[in-house]
C-alpha cells in the first residue's frame, strides 16, 4: 500500500494506524499548493479530490477521507483492536466520534490555514472551536481514551486534529484535560513513529 500525505495534516492519523496495526505501506508526499507529489505526478490524477490522505491499495483500488482509511486499516488487522468488530454497538461508537471529529473539529480549523486569512477571521474561527473543545474535553474516558480502555482510530484522528493547535498562535490552556489527553496519546509508540517519519518529532 502506498499512503499520500503532508506532514501534519489529517494524513497524519492513517500513518498512526497503519504503524500501530503492523501493515506494510510505502509513503508519498504530497505538496498541497502545487498538487504534486514527491516524485513530480499531478495528485489530482491520483485523487481527483486533489487532498490527503489518499490510500492507494496493492489491487489498484484507491481510499480517501480519513475516517475511511481508518476503518478499512483497523479492519485488515482485527487482533490490533484498532476498532471494535463490525456489527458491534463499540464500533458505532467509534463511527460516530470519527464522524464528529471530521465535522465538528476538523473542518473548523480549515479557516486558521486559510491562505491569507486575516486575524479576525482565525480568532473568529477558534471561538467557533470552544464549544466542541469543551465537548470532547468533558468525554474522555476514565481509562485515557475517547472508547473503552485502550486507544482506537478514533483517537489517532482526534490527536492528530489536536495537533494542529501546535502550528497556530493558539493553546488548549482552557481545556486542561485536552492537553493532557493530547500528551499523553503522544507518548504511545506508533504515535512517536508516526510523528518521527513525517519530520515533526
Amino acid at each position: 500500500m502506498k499512503l499520500y500525505f503532508s506532514p501534519g495534516a489529517c494524513s497524519l492519523a492513517p500513518r498512526i494506524a497503519l504503524i500501530a496495526s503492523g501493515l506494510p505501506f510505502d509513503s508519498e508526499r504530497v505538496n498541497l499548493r502545487t498538487k504534486l507529489t514527491a516524485d513530480g505526478d499531478d495528485f489530482r490524477a491520483i485523487n481527483p479530490k486533489g487532498y490527503v490522505p489518499a490510500l492507494a491499495l496493492e489491487d489498484g483500488h484507491l481510499l480517501t477521507e480519513s475516517q475511511v482509511i481508518l476503518q478499512y486499516v483497523a479492519d485488515q488487522v482485527p487482533a490490533s483492536a484498532l476498532a471494535p468488530a463490525t456489527g458491534t454497538f463499540e464500533r458505532y461508537e467509534v463511527m460516530e466520534w470519527l464522524a464528529w471529529t471530521s465535522t465538528e473539529l476538523h473542518k473548523r480549523f480549515s479557516p486558521i490555514f486559510a491562505p491569507g486569512a486575516s486575524s479576525d477571521a482565525k480568532e473568529s474561527a477558534w471561538a467557533a472551536l470552544a464549544a466542541p473543545l469543551t465537548y470532547v474535553a468533558g468525554q474522555i474516558g476514565d481509562d485515557g481514551y475517547l472508547i473503552g480502555s485502550s486507544f482506537t482510530v478514533a483517537d489517532a484522528y482526534l490527536f492528530t486534529v489536536l495537533n494542529w493547535v501546535g502550528f497556530t498562535s493558539f493553546s488548549l490552556d482552557n481545556w486542561p484535560a485536552l492537553q493532557a489527553y493530547h500528551a499523553r496519546i503522544k507518548t504511545l509508540p506508533a504515535v512517536q513513529e508516526a510523528l518521527r517519519q513525517e519530520g515533526l518529532q
